[in-house]
């Protein structure tokens, strides 16, 4: 899936069509997502020159995307975290804490937002080096890498490299579909594709994984939708 460069940098879905005679550009008003349909036939470097051509277009459409379906992150917000909701509220002392099913949030109220965002990127990153390492062990291969991003378009990837990506948003949904994201982009240290082998190595490790691939479908707008600091 190429990434457009820039800031900030645009993934971009190509998606080959019988029926496409040409190329277009695509933005789901939904979640951002941006697909770039192409001919059956087509060269990709012809693709990424189209892309090229129309970042004007595209940057602008996703900038002017309406904010009236996005829900602002503030105290009194419902917030998922590995799929439990907390109530955010405040909070005394200096760190954030989950005591029950409330998220005590120190400091400036108006700030809450960032603040979690902050503290759910370090969750994230601890969880999903860890199911990345155990999902590595399973196959036998070890990555090179490992970054946080806020993508919108994918949530994970693996480089030739063996870099793997992932969304941070991830943490917010339930455990067993963080995993199955690991266990994806983990299984293409092994096939760098989509072949039968690849969905091989994906069903050994993660033998479940097409119920937490479907969650992700039905539920995984809503983690796009939530808006964490202006």
């Amino acid at each position: 899936m190429p990434v457009l460069p820039g800031s900030p940098p645009v993934d971009v879905h190509l998606k080959r069509s019988a029926r496409a005679r040409r190329f277009s550009l695509r933005v789901s008003r939904l979640d951002g997502k941006v697909t770039l349909s192409m001919p059956l036939r087509a060269r990709e470097g012809e693709a990424l020159a189209f892309l090229r051509g129309h970042e004007a277009w595209l940057r602008q459409t996703l900038a002017t995307m309406p904010e009236s379906d996005r829900q602002p992150v503030m105290i009194g917000t419902r917030l998922p975290v590995e799929g439990r909701e907390l109530l955010l509220m405040p909070g005394t002392g200096r760190s954030i804490r989950v005591e029950g099913d409330q998220l005590l949030i120190p400091g400036d109220p108006l700030a809450a937002g960032a603040r979690v965002s902050a503290w759910l990127k370090v969750l994230a990153r601890d969880r999903l080096a860890r199911a990345s390492t155990h999902y590595a062990g399973m196959v036998g291969r070890s990555f090179s890498s490992l970054a946080l991003r806020d993508t919108r378009s994918r949530w994970g990837s693996c480089s030739p490299e063996g870099r793997l990506m992932y969304s941070w948003r991830l943490i917010m949904a339930p455990p067993a579909v963080l995993d199955y994201v690991a266990a994806h982009e983990v299984a293409h240290l092994v096939e760098l594709n989509h072949s039968p082998a690849y969905w091989a190595v994906v069903s050994r490790i993660c033998p479940d994984w097409q119920g937490h691939r479907s969650w992700l479908h039905d539920q995984g707008g809503a983690l796009h939708r939530l808006r964490f600091q202006d």
